[in-house]
């Protein structure tokens, strides 16, 4: 699974001109999955994103977790992660999970934040979203949980 994820001062999402999700401070978090991803996947990158040391301290040091800065998370499914726009100008999805396989995933991994004591607002699978952010910043960074080669010493690891 591939999670982009955005410290934010807040951010929304909108479906049919109607607010699904809203947060502020926090994370906004763009959630990708491929065929090779399972639940462990999911459960792996959620535990990983809520510990993630992106808040200042009293010190302005970035040493506070989600958790610890008081913060939210808003999930939005993104299959677009998985594009492949190497060759050519139009990019291929054929490394994104299908729907059947990435909405529970998607569900699994906002399971998991939330029971990493996050609060969490979430997008619409499936729908055309109009996300609006204020990047707090700006820190942005790319995740991704172990490929499956990697996955035994990743899950030993925590």
């Amino acid at each position: 699974m591939r999670a982009l994820v955005q410290r934010v001062e807040r951010a929304s999402v909108r479906v049919e001109g109607r607010v699904t999700g809203a947060i502020e401070r926090g994370l906004l978090i763009l959630l990708g999955a491929t065929h090779t991803d399972r639940p462990a996947d999911a459960e792996w990158l959620a535990r990983k994103v809520a510990g993630l040391r992106v808040f200042a301290d009293d010190r302005g040091l970035m040493n506070r977790d989600l958790s610890e800065a008081g913060g939210a998370a808003l999930v939005v499914p993104q299959f677009t992660l998985y594009g492949d726009a190497r060759r050519g100008r139009r990019p291929d999805f054929l490394a994104a999970a299908r729907p059947e396989q990435a909405e529970p995933l998607f569900q699994r991994f906002c399971e998991a934040l939330t029971a990493e004591n996050v609060r969490v607002e979430r997008g619409v699978f499936q729908a055309t979203m109009a996300v609006e952010l204020v990047n707090d910043g700006p820190v942005t960074l790319m995740l991704e949980s172990p490929a499956p080669q990697e996955r035994g010493a990743a899950e030993e690891a925590g």
